[in-house]
């Protein structure tokens, strides 16, 4: 689904949310709605909070987006005090949360890989479990947000996760289509940050978390 990438006015900060108890325990997380982060978690958020206070000061211009997802709002709420804005003001969106791993879902790495072999490949992407989301979905979905939300003024912040922030990276840029249909940029630890102004990225914090999926 090669397409151009979609821009605006304003810059784009991209973060993955902190490690939470699914990390840890080395579990297929997706779209889990509340797995809490750990202490490692809160920590990576902490950084996080820092990082974004160097650079963008207190109570920057910056629209705060997460997805709905418990962990995505944890993190947001550390790094939003870092910077001396309300977490109450950040808008919530569904399209943002992670891809979908069906009957694969919370069950551990090492059962499902001992069932049907390896699920995460040399370029660190998930399989997508048979009964669970594809990644042109995926891209349908981020797609989808980018375009609703071109409007937006000015500066935002977006946690999100793993594999769907690639791909939503991935459409931002307008990288090729990959293996799975989609475009993929490379993975990052949680707890990263990446700017995304001009169809270019950068890394703002690099995490201190699992890398890649």
């Amino acid at each position: 689904m090669d397409a151009p990438p979609i821009r605006r006015l304003g810059r784009d900060f991209i973060a993955r949310h902190g490690e939470t108890v699914f990390n840890a325990a080395r579990r297929l997380q997706g779209d889990a709605p509340h797995t809490p982060l750990t202490r490692a978690g809160f920590a990576q958020a902490e950084e996080m909070g820092r990082a974004l206070r160097d650079l963008l000061g207190a109570k920057p211009a910056l629209t705060l987006w997460a997805s709905s997802t418990g962990r995505a709002l944890q993190t947001l709420a550390i790094v939003a005090e870092h910077l001396d804005l309300d977490w109450h003001d950040a808008r919530i969106d569904p399209r943002l949360t992670e891809i979908g791993m069906g009957s694969w879902g919370g069950r551990y790495y090492a059962d499902v890989i001992g069932e049907v072999g390896p699920v995460i490949d040399a370029e660190g992407l998930l399989r997508p479990a048979p009964d669970g989301e594809d990644y042109p979905a995926i891209a349908r979905r981020v797609s989808g947000w980018l375009a609703d939300t071109a409007g937006d003024a000015g500066d935002r912040l977006v946690i999100m996760h793993g594999i769907s922030s690639r791909v939503m990276r991935g459409v931002m840029t307008g990288a090729p289509d990959g293996r799975y249909g989609a475009p993929v940029l490379p993975g990052h630890p949680q707890g990263t940050v990446t700017l995304i102004e001009g169809g270019r990225e950068s890394v703002v914090h690099l995490g201190a978390g699992y890398a890649p999926a």
